[in-house]
């Protein structure tokens, strides 16, 4: 190990790093907001959109996001649709977590008791107010673990990102071996970087997660 290697690669990865997870969590965040309104759509049973949203949901659940950013950064500009690197790769993030967000969401909705929403609506709430103070509480307490394990999901999916030529981590580690061959050194890196990155979420989202579940049931 060249520690002199390390030292000399290091403003490399960091720029790269904050590249990524600036592309991850933009990603991340609309694929929540996809997530949400799909989640909606199918649990309501939306006509017409229901449908679309459960085609949308199987395409994307069931491809690759390589498959899906190369249709998007490559097939596009033939229809006259061109987008840079970045916008390609949080739009393609954002797609596929939408489709694993909106099941998320989806169970954490049709987990809710229907005796609770009855009980409130018996209490005098209306629809809004129910949603507010019942539902929504209880259907998010419910998916935080797969909202957790899908975001952590989504950020070791950014590894891909190379494949559309963009600086990320795994493109930088891939030039910089190709280039210099000191692979131990960029490979370490490279994990250790991911550790940095992934690490505080995983924590992170225990925390939100025993937080929900005290304030919901009390244990």
């Amino acid at each position: 190990m060249d520690f002199d290697v390390i030292v000399e690669y290091m403003p490399m990865y960091v720029k790269a790093f904050f590249l990524t997870v600036k592309i991850g969590w933009i990603g991340i965040v609309l694929s929540l907001l996809i997530g949400i309104v799909a989640a909606f759509i199918l649990h309501f049973k939306i006509p017409v959109l229901a449908q679309m949203v459960k085609v949308y949901v199987e395409i994307f659940r069931n491809t690759p996001l390589l498959v899906q950013l190369f249709f998007i950064y490559f097939g596009l500009p033939k229809v006259g649709l061109s987008i840079s690197a970045e916008v390609c790769g949080a739009v393609g993030l954002g797609l596929l977590g939408g489709s694993y967000m909106a099941e998320s969401f989806r169970s954490g909705l049709e987990a809710v008791p229907v005796l609770q929403m009855e009980s409130a609506l018996a209490l005098g709430m209306n629809r809004l107010q129910m949603f507010r103070s019942v539902i929504l509480p209880q259907a998010f307490s419910i998916s935080v673990p797969a909202i957790v394990a899908n975001i952590i999901f989504l950020l070791k999916e950014t590894s891909v990102f190379s494949a559309i030529s963009l600086m990320d981590l795994m493109f930088t580690a891939k030039d910089l071996i190709g280039q210099y061959y000191n692979t131990t050194e960029c490979l370490v890196m490279l994990v250790g970087f991911y550790i940095i990155m992934l690490l505080p979420v995983s924590v992170l989202g225990t925390l939100v997660e025993h937080k929900a579940r005290y304030r919901m049931f009390g244990d």
